[in-house]
């Protein structure tokens, strides 16, 4: 089975994205491109994963709980799980190893917090654009510790991407799958994936990036990026 993907979208709970950003407008939106599967990947904090997972059922996209991790090393991963309670207790983790700086929403932006149906649930009140203190290998055994999967964001991309910031992929990884910007070409034994990284509606795919999988379901996504 083949699904149409987008596995990068930023709601509005993250500092940086426009305020219309919200569970059921990205579910709509993903509804009206053509995807099957989305997965709303905040920075370091999932709050809206659970409106974004109803938003999803009632549009009939699949919602796969993801969050973008600022590591230690200051490099984007995206980390994508089988449950929601896995992702929670994950950034429950991420939580603890992020000083808490207050958020000026005036710089950057209202971190909302929504519950099912738009409603809304409050504000975050700590800055979410902050580094956490785990390294890039340690994000990804804490990942996999909980069932999930780290693929490393924007690799080619100067700022805040694996190769940008490190020069090189590093051999302790075990991650194959890497999101890649632009046309940057992976050594043997890694794949590529695609995503918009989308800070507004209108930037979310159109269509999506083919995915191929055994199902329709979470897990069969989730060994899918373990794999490949």
């Amino acid at each position: 089975m083949i699904l149409r993907t987008d596995l990068h979208i930023h709601s509005c709970l993250s500092p940086c994205a426009d305020g219309d950003m919200t569970p059921c407008n990205i579910a709509a939106m993903a509804h009206l491109k053509g995807l099957d599967a989305v997965a709303v990947c905040d920075h370091n904090a999932c709050f809206n994963a659970r409106a974004c997972t109803a938003a999803g059922e009632r549009f009939g996209v699949l919602m796969v709980p993801g969050v973008e991790v600022t590591t230690a090393e200051e490099v984007h991963a995206l980390c994508y799980f089988a449950d929601i309670d896995s992702l929670e207790d994950f950034c429950a983790l991420l939580q603890n190893r992020q000083p808490f700086v207050q958020n000026v929403p005036e710089l950057f932006g209202e971190q909302a917090i929504y519950r099912e149906d738009d409603v809304p649930g409050g504000v975050c009140q700590r800055w979410l654009g902050q580094p956490v203190s785990l390294t890039l290998r340690d994000t990804e055994e804490e990942a996999l510790r909980r069932g999930g999967v780290l693929v490393p964001a924007h690799i080619d991309r100067p700022s805040m991407g694996l190769l940008g910031v490190l020069g090189f992929i590093p051999p302790e990884l075990s991650a194959r799958v890497m999101e890649v910007a632009g046309d940057a070409k992976l050594p043997p034994g890694y794949r590529a994936t695609r995503s918009s990284d989308a800070h507004s509606l209108g930037n979310i795919l159109e269509n999506g990036f083919p995915l191929e999988t055994g199902g329709h379901r979470l897990c069969d996504i989730i060994v899918k990026l373990k794999m490949q």
